[in-house]
């Protein structure tokens, strides 16, 4: 595939993604809005591909994504904005169920429907959806759960001849290991 088969839709969802995900890790609230355009872009991407559980993932994110504008808006103490936080015990305990549960059980609705990649998109899409709700409430680990989900897209998108998306979760890998960073040394000096 050469760069003049990369679709326009590919490309606007390649600067829209990268520039969302590089908001985020600058805890710029400006990430949600932009992350509204990204998704409309890449659900149309993904029916394209035959990736119907990235397609369903965009329109899950577009609506967190609207959630998480108005909660770190308006998600703090006395309605204000929120501040980066530990994930709760309770909430790792019902990621450790509904991932490999929700995983499983879409991995069978996508054979039925022709997926390309029934249990890689089905794995993806349920990190994904972990790691956006724990984003929309400034949990600190979401990076850790966005690393593992870009480790495992890389390949599923070389596989679907998405080379342009593939580089961007390349990139995407990286702005995430920096996000992690500068949001441990944020979280660490706001405890000072």
């Amino acid at each position: 595939m050469t760069l003049s088969e990369i679709t326009p839709t590919e490309w606007l969802g390649f600067l829209t993604g990268g520039g969302c995900v590089w908001l985020v890790v600058r805890e710029n609230v400006w990430n949600w809005p932009l992350g509204l355009a990204n998704s409309a872009l890449f659900f149309v991407l993904f029916f394209r591909s035959r990736l119907y559980a990235d397609m369903a993932l965009q329109a899950m994110f577009f609506s967190l994504n609207a959630y998480g504008w108005w909660n770190w808006l308006y998600g703090g103490t006395q309605h204000g904005v929120l501040r980066i936080s530990n994930t709760r015990r309770f909430e790792w305990g019902a990621l450790a169920v509904a991932i490999p549960v929700v995983t499983l059980a879409m991995r069978q609705l996508l054979i039925r429907v022709n997926d390309a990649a029934p249990a890689l998109d089905a794995f993806t899409t349920a990190l994904s959806v972990s790691a956006q709700y724990l984003q929309t409430r400034k949990r600190l680990e979401h990076w850790w759960i966005w690393i593992l989900a870009d480790v495992v897209y890389i390949p599923l998108y070389v596989s679907r001849k998405l080379p342009l998306t593939a580089v961007l979760y390349g990139i995407f890998l990286l702005m995430c290991v920096i996000g992690l960073r500068d949001w441990r040394r944020s979280f660490r000096d706001a405890r000072l």
